[in-house]
């Protein structure tokens, strides 16, 4: 029989992921402004998943031709990021094959407890890694171009939790927010958003992903190495 306060812990989590909108949390002084937004899920439709690939499957694997119940809303294939630009020319989310693979089974996993993903970035060419540099010069929240970042690699992933109605929990603070309340290890928020922060963290982990100290939405693959990449994909 579950404790009360196992209870209340689960209690806790169902409702934080609400279609409410995540309270505003103000920034850093230094920061870029915080961005929200409530995305209601699309299904990818059948017909576009049995369409041929037009990259390389050796090398990359799309997302939603594993799993089409993940959410992809790719950030810098729009405005709603902290550049205010739009750097992708549409959202489509590669990850090496082995990665794509990973995630899949963390879907899965999640939606027995009621929840799933929804991925913010995957790959990102080296030139859109320069010009977010060129934007925010920080090493804390964007790695040198000279160095090569995860992402560059396609073994990095910027995602967060939703609900089972596709919409997105309350984490503590929006994507890319630049300050100590988005660090995995910040313990002053409410004990919802920690359950759910260490929801995403544990399964994730369990993967074979490893979190970086100032973003409780990324997570790199440590199971395998590849080179910088520069590939850039067609809308279709």
């Amino acid at each position: 029989m579950y404790k009360f306060s196992t209870i209340l812990s689960l209690v806790l989590m169902i409702i934080s992921c609400t279609n409410k909108k995540v309270p505003d949390i103000a920034p850093l002084a230094q920061s870029a402004p915080a961005v929200r937004t409530v995305t209601t899920p699309q299904k990818i439709p059948e017909e576009k998943v049995k369409v041929s690939p037009d990259y390389d499957t050796t090398q990359w694997t799309e997302l939603y031709r594993l799993d089409s119940s993940i959410i992809i809303l790719m950030k810098y294939a729009t405005t709603d990021n902290f550049v205010k630009e739009k750097m992708y020319p549409c959202s489509r989310c590669f990850l090496r094959p082995e990665v794509a693979q990973q995630i899949v089974k963390i879907q899965k996993e999640l939606q027995e407890k009621g929840y799933g993903l929804k991925m913010l970035d995957c790959f990102r060419p080296k030139p859109i890694q320069q010009q977010l540099w060129d934007k925010v010069p920080d090493a804390r929240y964007v790695t040198p171009p000279k160095k090569g970042s995860m992402h560059n690699r396609g073994l990095a992933v910027d995602l967060t939790l939703v609900d089972s109605n596709g919409h997105e929990c309350n984490m503590g603070t929006p994507y890319d927010y630049f300050g100590e309340k988005a660090y995995p290890a910040y313990a002053n928020l409410p004990d919802s958003v920690l359950s759910l922060r260490k929801l995403l963290s544990s399964t994730m982990t369990r993967h074979g992903f490893k979190a970086i100290r100032t973003e409780w939405w990324h997570f790199y693959y440590s199971g395998t190495s590849y080179p910088i990449s520069s590939m850039v994909w067609a809308c279709k």
